[in-house]
């Protein structure tokens, strides 16, 4: 079971008793559990992440198809069974005439969306919710998530923001000041040395952490992402 730790004080958390379930209840906790991912930076294998708690057991693995014609990934447990599929959205790059300059697709592009469903289906009837960019350009990282019900988009449903380069974001509760999980980068000797990226992710209790490894996992892979080509 992932470890658990402690929270900084001064912050706006979810109401005592309040479940924060997207993907599933068994990934919520009652107190903050912490975990950390490690991203692989030199590899041609699938299986870009890996997820573990604090004594290094493996909790979720992502599973991810380098040259499909949609970016797809799907988030294992630790036996291997899927939860949930990614696939990012295909947008206007792929109708844009060919007379609209590759700087402008690629600027267009930047607010393709990231869908998620449940187990290995893309069928609309497993949709669980959405990630997009809240704006073209970004001197910071802002996302924002769409829950399947949340079809108006008016307001979102979570956000993320922050500092994606320092690996220092936090994850909110809609348009509140409400913090559901924090991730923080971790600097390790092992990290260095096998060309891996680490960085640690504290979930708030009762929150969905299955759910929260999903949207770093998206923030992960947007942020990546520089050439606006699919």
């Amino acid at each position: 079971m992932a470890g658990t730790s402690s929270y900084p004080p001064q912050i706006a958390m979810p109401p005592a008793g309040t479940q924060v379930a997207i993907i599933s209840p068994q990934f919520c906790a009652p107190y903050p559990v912490d975990l950390n991912i490690v991203r692989k930076l030199m590899t041609l294998s699938e299986g870009s992440f890996g997820v573990t708690d604090v004594n290094g057991n493996i909790i979720f693995k992502v599973k991810g198809k380098l040259f499909s014609l949609r970016d797809r990934r799907v988030l294992l447990d630790a036996a291997g069974n899927p939860l949930i599929t990614f696939q990012q959205k295909v947008g206007f790059y792929a109708y844009s005439p060919s007379f609209i300059s590759l700087r402008v697709r690629q600027m267009l592009t930047a607010h393709r969306r990231w869908q998620v469903y449940r187990g290995e289906s893309t069928d609309t009837t497993n949709f669980l919710f959405s990630v997009k960019k809240s704006s073209l350009l970004q001197f910071k990282t802002k996302l924002d998530v769409f829950l399947a019900h949340n079809t108006k988009e008016d307001v979102c449903d979570f956000r993320i923001e922050g500092s994606w380069f320092e690996r220092s974001c936090a994850i909110y509760a809609g348009n509140t000041n409400t913090i559901i999980a924090q991730m923080h980068r971790k600097h390790t000797a092992q990290s260095i040395l096998l060309g891996k990226d680490n960085f640690g992710v504290t979930v708030y209790p009762n929150v969905d952490y299955a759910f929260v490894v999903a949207l770093v996992v998206i923030l992960e892979e947007i942020n990546e992402d520089r050439s606006g080509e699919d």
